[in-house]
C-alpha cells in the first residue's frame, strides 16, 4: 500500500511534525493514522446508536460524532502533536444515556448542559496543570498496571465485537459456537498475528482488509451474519454512498438548567470520568508506545489534556456526550506512529463520513477485532516492570489491571487501584509512601462509587 505524499508535501509534513527527529516518516505516520481510524471508526455508528436512546436523532448524533472527532483529533495532532485520536467516549456515552437521561430522568438539554459545565471544569483543571499532581501521586507500579489494563480492555473489546466471547448464564461469559463469522474472525486473527510476528509494515491494515474480504461471502455463499447486524444475514453490506449531514442537534443545550444543585453530582461524575479516562489513556498508551519525555511522563501531556478538555466542552453544543482520547490509538502507535500526523490523518478520514456514512457498513466488527487484539498484546509489555513479589504494590496493580477490562471501564479500574494502594500501604505502616494527592484521589474515588 503506497501512502507516501508527493515530494513537496512530504517535506512540509516532515518540517511540521518533525518526523525525521522522531525516527519515522510521513508514509509510516499516515499508515499508522489509517490503522487507528479503522480500529476506532465503529464509533461513528455506535455512538449515535447509544445516544438515539436518549432522544437525539441518529443522523444528528452521527453528524456530531464526526464533527467532534475531526476537531479533537486535528487539535491533538497540530497543537499537542501526539498520535492520539479523540472521539466521543465509550462508557461515558452509556452513562449519559442510560444513567442520566433514561435512569434519572434528566432532560436531554439539561444533560448536555451538565456535559458542558463538566467540560468547563475540565479545562480549568487542565490549564492549571492539576494532572501533574495526580501523575506525581500515582506510583510507577500503578502506571504500568493501567497500561496493561487498557491493553486487556482493548482485547476484550475486540473479542466481544467479534462475538467470540458471549454471555453464558452458567459461567457469565463463554466461548461462541463455531459459526461462519467466528471462523472468519479466527482466520483473520491468524493472518494478522502472522503479519505482526513477521513485522510486516501496515500489518493491522492488511489484516482488516483481508478479514473484510473473507467476510464478504457470509450470508451470500455460506453462513449467517444476522447476530452481528439484526435484520441482515450478510456482514459486508453496501447501503449506498451518499447521505446529507444533519445539523438539527447543534446548540440544544440548557446551560442554566444544568446549574441546578440537583444536577451537580452528574457534573462531578462526568468530570471525574472524563478526566481520569483521558489521563489514564495518555499514561497507558504513551507508556506502552514509549512516547515519554525526559521525566518519563507522557509526552506533551499538558497540551494533550487541554485538547481533551476542550473537546469534551465542545461536545455538548454539537449534541453529543463528551469526547476523549481513544485507547484504540495504540493501533497506530504499534504501527510506528510517533507524531501528530497520525491524529491529523484520523481527522481527515473522519470528515468524509459527514456525507459518506453508508460506506461504514463495508467494514464489519469482525474485521477490526483482530487488530484490537494485537494492540492488546503490544500494550502488555509494561507488565514486566511490576514487582510482583512486593505485594503492597502488586495487589493494587493487579486489581487495576484486571478490573479495567472486567468492569468495561478504565475509570473503575483506576478507582479501585487507588483505593487498594491506600489500604495496602496503610496496612503495612507505609503511609509515608502515600502522597497527599493520593489521599484526595482515594476520597474522590469513594465519592464516585457511591454516586453511581
Amino acid at each position: 500500500m503506497r501512502c507516501e505524499p508527493p515530494q513537496g508535501e512530504r517535506r512540509v509534513l516532515e518540517r511540521l511534525f518533525d518526523t525525521a527527529r522522531q525516527g519515522t516518516s510521513p508514509r509510516r505516520e499516515i499508515i499508522a493514522g489509517i490503522s487507528t481510524f479503522l480500529a476506532a471508526m465503529y464509533i461513528i455508528v455506535v455512538n449515535p446508536t447509544i445516544l438515539s436512546a436518549a432522544g437525539i436523532s441518529f443522523s444528528a448524533a452521527l453528524t456530531a460524532t464526526v464533527l467532534i472527532s475531526a476537531f479533537g483529533s486535528l487539535a491533538m495532532g497540530l497543537y499537542a502533536k501526539n498520535p492520539i485520536l479523540v472521539a466521543p467516549g465509550m462508557g461515558i456515552n452509556a452513562l449519559f444515556t442510560y444513567t442520566m437521561v433514561l435512569g434519572a430522568g434528566v432532560p436531554l438539554p439539561v444533560a448536555l448542559g451538565c456535559v458542558f459545565w463538566s467540560g468547563v471544569l475540565f479545562v480549568v483543571l487542565a490549564v492549571l496543570n492539576v494532572r501533574q499532581y495526580v501523575i506525581d501521586a500515582i506510583p510507577a507500579s500503578l502506571r504500568h498496571a493501567i497500561a496493561c489494563g487498557i491493553g486487556l480492555f482493548i482485547t476484550v473489546i475486540g473479542l466481544v465485537n467479534a462475538k467470540f466471547l458471549v454471555g453464558n448464564p452458567a459461567t457469565v461469559i463463554g466461548l461462541a459456537h463455531m459459526s461462519a463469522p467466528v471462523i472468519t474472525f479466527l482466520i483473520g486473527l491468524a493472518v494478522t498475528a502472522a503479519l505482526v510476528a513477521r513485522n510486516v509494515p501496515g500489518a493491522l491494515i492488511i489484516g482488516i482488509i483481508t478479514t473484510t474480504l473473507l467476510a464478504s461471502p457470509i450470508g451470500r455463499l455460506w453462513g449467517d451474519g444476522s447476530a452481528y447486524a439484526p435484520g441482515l444475514s450478510t456482514l459486508v453490506n453496501f447501503n449506498g454512498i451518499f447521505a446529507w449531514p444533519d445539523f438539527s442537534g447543534l446548540f440544544q443545550v440548557d446551560l442554566l438548567g444544568a446549574l441546578n444543585v440537583a444536577y451537580w453530582p452528574f457534573i462531578f461524575v462526568i468530570l471525574f470520568t472524563t478526566f481520569f479516562d483521558a489521563l489514564s489513556t495518555f499514561m497507558g498508551v504513551c507508556q506502552a508506545g514509549n512516547l515519554l519525555d525526559e521525566k518519563g511522563e507522557p509526552r506533551n501531556i499538558k497540551k494533550s489534556m487541554v485538547v481533551d478538555a476542550f473537546s469534551a466542552l465542545i461536545s455538548a453544543p454539537l449534541g453529543t456526550s463528551p469526547a476523549n482520547a481513544y485507547v484504540e490509538s495504540a493501533a497506530g502507535i504499534s504501527q510506528g506512529g510517533r507524531t501528530g500526523l497520525v491524529a491529523v490523518t484520523c481527522a481527515v478520514l473522519f470528515l468524509p463520513f459527514l456525507f459518506l456514512s453508508p460506506l461504514l457498513s463495508l467494514v464489519p466488527a469482525i474485521a477490526t477485532a483482530p487488530a484490537l487484539i494485537m494492540v492488546g498484546v503490544f500494550m502488555l509489555a509494561p507488565i514486566r516492570h511490576i514487582d510482583w513479589v512486593k505485594l503492597d504494590d502488586a495487589i493494587p496493580a493487579f486489581l487495576a489491571m484486571v478490573l479495567i477490562p472486567l468492569t468495561y471501564s478504565i475509570t473503575h479500574g483506576v478507582v479501585f487501584g487507588f483505593l487498594a494502594f491506600v489500604v495496602c500501604k496503610t496496612a503495612m505502616g507505609k503511609t509515608d509512601e502515600i502522597r497527599p494527592t493520593m489521599w484526595v484521589l482515594a476520597a474522590l474515588s469513594l465519592l464516585l462509587l457511591f454516586q453511581e
